[in-house]
């Protein structure tokens, strides 16, 4: 499970998600209505954060109630700080040869960035891999969207501008949301 470091962050980091989590804890289970009213939150925005959790394990759904599970929470923790060695990143068999040797030479056995190359096509396969740390339709702030770069690099501001100047990421104008972009279909 090569992005399992990666999904717990995403999972864990985002503000919304943790009030979720605080909401199923005191309840036993929600429907997507009312965890939305409760929270403030757009209905789509919701569901697709209870996706996530259900994928992870974290929550469970029966009939229309999300129902936290404590096990899946506790699991997905113990996972990642159990002390044991994380996989090394391996690039998926599914890649292009050139873009597997990209990310084999600029990436550590952690996923983490080595450094940012400053060839322009380099420098997209690496952006392509970082801007899957972001949820498409998840809106986030600056400072999340640095905890998330910082994952794979100290120069967050770097990696923020290149992902934001290629187009991969979108922000309002005066930097409180960060979005990522849909790729455009081929």
């Amino acid at each position: 499970m090569q992005h399992e470091m990666l999904n717990f962050v995403k999972a864990m980091f985002h503000v919304d998600r943790l009030r979720m989590i605080g909401a199923l804890t005191t309840r036993q289970g929600a429907t997507i209505q009312e965890l939305a009213q409760s929270l403030n939150l757009p209905f789509c925005d919701v569901f697709h954060h209870l996706t996530f959790f259900e994928r992870l394990g974290v929550v469970r759904k029966q009939n229309d109630l999300y129902i936290l599970n404590p096990d899946g929470v506790d699991s997905l923790a113990r996972r990642q700080f159990d002390g044991q060695s994380r996989e090394s990143y391996t690039p998926a068999p599914d890649l292009s040869e050139q873009r597997r040797k990209v990310l084999k030479a600029y990436l550590n056995a952690d996923g983490s960035l080595k450094q940012i190359p400053s060839q322009p096509g380099k420098l997209q396969i690496i952006l392509d891999y970082v801007v899957e740390a972001f949820t498409p339709g998840a809106l986030y702030t600056e400072k999340e969207v640095n905890t998330l770069m910082r994952r794979f690099h100290i120069d967050t501001a770097a990696l923020r501008r290149y992902l934001v100047d290629r187009g991969m990421l979108e922000r309002k104008s005066d930097g409180s949301q960060y979005w990522r972009t849909e790729p455009e279909a081929e």
